[in-house]
């Protein structure tokens, strides 16, 4: 990991990160880690997560909590707040970050297909936000961080139900940031492009989708997890204590 900026603002605060155990939520836990914040997270991937929390403690870290949760189960993700909340404390940064991008074809989609796929990419960043925002308020202040996709911004088809719900990111960061500006909490929304996570690269990069990338892009090189988690960073600290309502575009110029 290349060396980043110091928060001093983040230590020891209260982090929860929804999808924090591979690709970029993992990199974020990671630099929160770093900050010195108290970080909970949440995922379905139990192996990789253990791995991370396991990782981060030898490293000398906060021991980050994990709790095993399905995000599309509103009722076990209230009870993962609650967790974190009881270990660590009042949460005062949530990063909605969890979200799938499985490909689907226009015909395929049924309406619980629909359904599901609202559910594992933004249903969950409402709720999180609801059961995390009274931590904030009663703490005098707190930012939200929800994690979107430029696949919409792009026209980027062949997901049109993934593509929809993170096109919805951008209005629900919106009507947070307005209800919630007044309790002295900050909502912004990180939006990135294609960024090299193991599954991408496993999935979807071969030599022909890269070359067209870097047509794309302004910048001639591939973005990873950490080029997404250092903008988090930024946003959930006093740094950015004037930024609201703003979705910050992190894919290299392409769109």
């Amino acid at each position: 990991m290349t060396a980043t900026a110091t928060y001093p603002s983040l230590k020891d605060r209260v982090v929860f990160v929804s999808g924090g155990g591979s690709g970029i939520g993992a990199s974020i836990v990671e630099h929160f880690c770093r900050q010195g914040a108290r970080v909970g997270f949440v995922d379905v991937d139990a192996q990789g997560s253990e791995t991370l929390v396991a990782d981060m403690a030898a490293a000398g870290h906060h021991k980050p909590h994990f709790v095993n949760c399905d995000l599309r189960d509103i009722g076990a993700l209230r009870s993962a707040i609650a967790e974190v909340r009881a270990i660590f404390g009042p949460i005062t940064v949530l990063i909605n970050n969890a979200a799938n991008d499985q490909r689907h074809d226009i015909d395929e989609v049924t309406p619980e297909f629909w359904d599901d796929r609202f559910a594992v990419n933004l249903k969950h960043q409402f709720f999180a936000a609801q059961a995390i925002y009274p931590d904030m308020e009663a703490g005098g202040g707190g930012t939200i961080v929800n994690v979107g996709s430029v696949s919409w911004m792009i026209g980027q088809g062949g997901m049109p139900c993934y593509t929809t719900a993170k096109s919805a990111v951008a209005g629900l960061t919106r009507a947070l940031a307005r209800d919630l500006g007044p309790k002295n909490i900050r909502v912004n929304c990180v939006v990135p492009g294609w960024i090299m996570t193991q599954r991408q690269i496993d999935l979807w990069l071969t030599p022909e989708a890269e070359a067209d990338l870097m047509k794309s892009q302004c910048l001639k090189r591939k973005l990873y997890p950490e080029d997404i988690a250092k903008a988090v960073l930024f946003f959930a600290s006093e740094d950015s204590g004037a930024f609201t309502n703003q979705s910050y575009v992190a894919d290299g110029g392409w769109v």
